[in-house]
């Protein structure tokens, strides 16, 4: 593989489509174009030609587009070509641009590689992009398009140049202590900065919105064996996703189904019923449960109404409070007595209250991850260089005697590290990791 090939590839879904998109980049392209079509077309204006090598029968008829380099996706010369999306047609385009001298087939987000390596990108944008094709509710797309669009890079880069005129403050008391125009007290304001952008950063690092929001969050179903727990499971999935029988003990392993509550992506976890358990395989379903509880963003507690009062544990503290079987009982006024002491009730074999159960799941979604205007950390990657940024700044800011060239030095690894996030410095392991994700065309 070699960044002077031309690489094309189908952009597009897999045909057989309505329409179908072969993207070129590289120093080829006008080439190809000539080779393909009667005639160049305009930059940046759509122009219908017939696709084919010149003095053979065209391929196909459709519209092609130019985007000269450096103001396209890539930062080189770029081309569309917008098929009918046929099989044929489109497996006949790509053999022929494969007979083409110095083209290839592009190997998977090498597009979005060559963009990044422009510099048409950096890397928090190249994360979003990805992020937007992969997102499946409307949450997740609202905050990969805000990263995508180069928000969150441009925070970064911020704190960066902070740390840069910072350090440049202490290189100025440093170097020009003798000179008039250089008061003796400067690293004390290069200080407050630091410790201002120290706060600035904790707080960032606080809010963990933006992960839970990219990942989907848990919401873990919890309650004594028979409380309904799979039956709701399958009733809120539509389809038959966990086993439901009368014999107590039956789930013995987490199951997950993944959903888009009001917009935000949630999993929701069935798991085993809550109890002494008889045997081994039932103890260590007992013991996921548990452990999967602890860690959950919402939890449902399931009660049986036809059985005995319960006490929740102290697990279902915070949770919602479910009451199940709800369509056994026909007694409005013990219905009445029930609606009390429950968030809701419902039923998975009527459907009774499971809207309701949803609606209040999505609105507690929405109230603690909705992230609004805020710029939040969408990778671990983010957060464990922003900690070592955090570690530096603060060990400048620590009066222990020692001179102020490595308190300087201190801030330029935390800038370092900063930078790394955005790809100014020091990725180059990072990035078949990253671009890994990427679909073929992109």
């Amino acid at each position: 593989m070699s960044e002077s090939d031309t690489i094309f590839a189908l952009s597009s879904g897999p045909p057989p489509a309505g329409v179908a998109i072969v993207r070129m980049s590289g120093s080829g392209v006008r080439f190809g174009l000539e080779t393909l079509i009667d005639s160049m077309p305009e930059p940046r204006r759509a122009s219908l030609r017939s696709i084919g090598r010149r003095g053979t029968e065209p391929i196909d008829r459709g519209l092609v587009l130019f985007f000269p380099g450096p103001a396209s996706f890539t930062g080189e010369d770029m081309a569309e070509l917008h098929l009918h999306g046929g099989r044929a047609v489109v497996a006949a385009v790509l053999a022929e641009l494969g007979r083409l001298p110095g083209f290839r087939p592009a190997e998977a987000g090498e597009f979005t590689r060559r963009a990044f390596g422009n510099e048409r990108m950096d890397l928090t944008q190249v994360e979003g992009l990805a992020d937007l094709v992969l997102a499946e509710t409307e949450a997740q797309r609202r905050q990969a398009y805000g990263q995508a669009a180069g928000r969150l890079g441009a925070l970064y880069e911020s704190w960066r140049e902070q740390l840069v005129r910072a350090r440049a403050l202490l290189e100025a008391e440093l170097d020009f202590a003798e000179e008039e125009d250089v008061p003796g007290s400067v690293s004390e304001r290069a200080w407050a900065e630091v410790a201002a952008l120290v706060r600035e950063i904790a707080n960032h690092m606080a809010d963990k919105r933006g992960e839970r929001l990219r990942e989907g969050a848990d919401v873990v179903v919890l309650g004594a064996p028979n409380a309904g727990k799979s039956s709701l499971v399958n009733a809120i999935a539509r389809r038959d996703v966990a086993i439901v029988t009368t014999e107590p003990g039956t789930t013995r392993d987490t199951i997950e189904v993944h959903l888009n509550l009001d917009g935000f992506p949630a999993t929701l976890v069935d798991t085993a019923g809550l109890r002494e358990a008889e045997g081994a395989v039932e103890r260590e379903g007992v013991k996921r449960a548990r452990a999967r509880a602890e860690h959950a963003d919402i939890r449902l507690w399931l009660s049986d109404l036809t059985g005995p009062e319960e006490t929740p544990p102290a697990l279902a503290r915070s949770a919602i409070r479910v009451g199940t079987k709800v369509d056994r009982i026909d007694s409005a006024g013990e219905r009445s007595q029930l609606a009390a002491r429950f968030d809701v009730l419902i039923s998975a074999v009527t459907g009774e209250g499971v809207n309701d159960l949803l609606t209040m799941i999505g609105a507690r979604l929405r109230a603690e991850f909705a992230p609004g205007e805020s710029l939040l950390i969408t990778r671990e990657r983010h957060r464990v260089a922003l900690a070592g940024a955090v570690e530096a700044m603060r060990a400048a800011l620590a009066v222990d005697g020692r001179p102020l060239e490595l308190r300087a030095e201190d801030l330029r690894r935390a800038g370092d590290a900063i930078g790394r996030i955005t790809g100014r410095i020091d990725v180059e392991d990072l990035l078949d990791v990253i671009f890994g994700d990427f679909c073929i065309g992109k």
